[in-house]
C-alpha cells in the first residue's frame, strides 16, 4: 500500500466519478481505475460500490477514507513540525466561510494585531468546507450551523438573532416586535447564493403556517435598495441591518435565531498563525457579542 493509491482513492473518495478524479489528478482514467482495483485487491475488498457511471463508498470504504484522512493530516503535521523547527514556518492562514459577513470587521482588527500574518480566504459551501478541512486543503472554517462529524472539532462563536426588515414606511414600522404570520402575505426578498440560510428562513416561515412569497434574489446591495422601495420585506441578521442602517423589528417566533460556528480538524496541529487567527476569532465573537443579539 503505497501513498500516492491513497492520495488516488482519497480524491475518487471525494467526487464519487472516477473521471472526474483523474481529471483532478491528471492521470488517465484507465491508470485510475487500476489503481483502485489493485488497492482492493490488497485490502481483499470492495472500495466502492458502483451504481452505472457513478460510484459511492462502500462501508469498507468509509472505513479507509477515515484513516486515509488521519494519515495525511499526519504527514501534514510532521511537515508543519519540522518547519517549525527550522523556524521557517510561513504566517499564510487559509480559511473557507460560507458567508463573507462572518469576517467583517474582524480582518481589519486581525491584521493590526498581527500584520505580518497573510490569509487565504475562500467562499464555500457548509459540504465543500467539510471537505476542505478533512482533506487538509484549509486551516479552519466557518459556517453557519456547527459541522457534525467525528474528525472535526466545531466551536459555536454565536447565536445571532434574526430580525425582520421593513421599509420605513410599513404599515407595521413602530411596532416592537411581531410574528411572523402578520407577513405571509407580503412579498419577501432574500439574499442570493446563500442556499444555507434561504433553507433556514424559509424554514421559520413554514413554523410560522406560510410558504413565502420570494419576490426577489438579490445581494446585499441591491436588498437596501428594493426594500427602501418598499418591495417587499426580509429575514436578515440583526448585525447586517445595523452595518447596512436597515429598519428592522424583532421576531417573536420560536428558533430565531442563526448559529454561526468556526471548525477545524481534531488531530491537525496547527501553525502557531493559524491557532493565533482561530483564538482571535473566538475572542472577537465574544467581545462583540452585543452586535448580534437584539436588546
Amino acid at each position: 500500500m503505497e501513498l500516492l493509491q491513497l492520495k488516488y482513492f482519497q480524491t475518487v473518495a471525494y467526487t464519487e466519478h472516477i473521471s472526474k478524479a483523474a481529471q483532478q489528478l491528471n492521470i488517465a482514467q484507465p491508470s485510475l481505475s487500476l489503481t483502485i482495483k489493485r488497492l482492493e485487491d490488497e485490502l481483499g475488498t470492495n472500495l466502492f460500490d458502483r451504481k452505472g457511471r457513478n460510484i459511492q463508498l462502500s462501508s469498507s470504504g468509509k472505513i479507509l477514507l477515515k484513516h486515509v484522512n488521519r494519515i495525511f493530516t499526519e504527514i501534514e503535521n510532521a511537515q508543519i513540525e519540522i518547519l517549525s523547527q527550522e523556524h521557517h514556518i510561513a504566517n499564510t492562514i487559509k480559511i473557507s466561510i460560507s458567508n463573507p459577513r462572518f469576517l467583517t470587521g474582524l480582518i481589519s482588527e486581525h491584521i493590526n494585531h498581527f500584520p505580518t500574518s497573510k490569509i487565504l480566504q475562500s467562499i464555500g459551501v457548509k459540504s465543500e468546507i467539510l471537505t476542505s478541512l478533512k482533506k487538509g486543503e484549509i486551516d479552519l472554517g466557518i459556517t453557519g450551523h456547527p459541522i457534525q462529524d467525528e474528525e472535526l472539532e466545531s466551536y459555536l462563536l454565536v447565536d445571532e438573532d434574526i430580525v425582520l426588515v421593513l421599509p420605513s414606511n410599513h404599515r407595521l414600522t413602530g411596532k416592537h416586535e411581531i410574528s411572523l404570520n402578520h407577513v405571509a402575505d407580503e412579498p419577501f426578498i432574500t439574499l442570493v447564493n446563500n442556499v444555507e440560510y434561504s433553507d433556514f428562513t424559509t424554514s421559520l416561515c413554514e413554523q410560522a403556517g406560510f410558504i413565502p412569497n420570494i419576490a426577489f434574489e438579490v445581494d446585499s446591495h441591491l436588498l437596501v435598495e428594493i426594500i427602501k422601495l418598499d418591495q417587499g420585506v426580509a429575514l436578515l441578521p440583526i448585525s447586517v441591518c445595523r452595518t447596512l442602517g436597515l429598519n428592522y423589528v424583532q421576531v417573536t417566533d420560536d428558533s430565531t435565531t442563526y448559529p454561526v460556528s468556526l471548525s477545524w480538524v481534531k488531530h491537525k496541529t496547527l501553525s502557531s498563525s493559524a491557532r493565533d487567527f482561530r483564538d482571535f476569532i473566538m475572542s472577537y465573537y465574544e467581545d462583540n457579542y452585543k452586535m448580534f443579539k437584539v436588546y
